[in-house]
């Protein structure tokens, strides 16, 4: 349904020289683009108890964050603000089929599918993903500034769940039309606002940490009821210091729980 063009590009030379390294522009790379929904069938995935959803205002730099589900969208004001919706592709099968042509990159690390609705000047402000992520311009125009990657600059909460950062030099600025694609990789500053009422479609690839890992797992442990071999040591002796742990124990608790994994 949707076939991807990145530039004059293969998908293994954008992988070598792009992937992770270096944000892109990607010039229709969807010709002749069809969104998949509107902004009205959007509204109504927000209105669902079950969908995650926000509406972010940044009314004379006075930005606020109200989580759905929403009864109505009075406060998807006629400028200056956005709707989220996440996951949409578990719920939506027409626009799920956005994530089809990126799936050259392996499928495990494809997340989800994040929609959004600005009006104009809307957006989420400056602000830092840990994760890779493909911003395809639907309906509307955007206006995207995008920075590499800086540990210099600083973040800040401009609300309890709106984290941003600080101003930064943008080696992309551009404004996205229907069927133009940004890719941002992890840790490169950007920001976008609605030139006029827009529709954004992100693809966003899962990028665990450690402590995602191991509590994702130990959930799935607790889930299953598994995990149950405890440490054993028969051939205990005596020591002298009460406190000493041997090498050898460490080593028996280390291969009790690589066994688990």
């Amino acid at each position: 349904m949707y076939q991807l063009k990145i530039n004059n590009l293969s998908e293994q030379e954008f992988l070598s020289h792009f992937w992770q390294k270096k944000p892109l522009l990607i010039k229709q790379g969807f010709a002749d683009f069809q969104d998949p929904l509107d902004a009205n069938e959007l509204a109504g995935l927000a209105m669902e108890e079950s969908i995650e959803s926000r509406i972010i205002t940044n009314h004379k730099n006075d930005w606020q964050t109200h989580q759905g589900p929403f009864e109505d969208f009075e406060k998807l004001t006629d400028e200056n603000a956005t709707l989220l919706v996440q996951a949409v592709d578990h719920w939506h099968p027409e626009a799920a089929q956005l994530l089809e042509p990126f799936r050259f990159i392996p499928n495990w690390r494809i997340d989800d599918l994040m929609i959004s609705y600005s009006t104009p000047n809307g957006g989420v402000g400056p602000h830092l993903d840990q994760y890779d992520v493909f911003i395809i311009q639907g309906e509307g125009k955007r206006h995207w500034r995008v920075g590499l990657p800086d540990p210099t600059l600083k973040q800040f909460a401009q609300n309890k769940k709106l984290l941003q950062v600080e101003a930064f030099e943008a080696v992309i600025d551009c404004i996205l039309e229907p069927g133009d694609i940004l890719y941002i990789p992890p840790g490169c500053p950007h920001e976008g606002y609605a030139v006029e009422n827009a529709l954004n479609y992100s693809v966003g690839f899962r990028a665990p940490n450690q402590q995602d890992l191991l509590s994702s797992f130990a959930d799935h442990i607790i889930d299953t009821e598994s995990g149950q071999k405890r440490y054993t040591d028969h051939n205990i002796t005596l020591r002298k210091s009460k406190g000493e742990l041997t090498n050898l124990e460490v080593d028996k608790v280390k291969t009790l729980m690589a066994a688990l994994l």
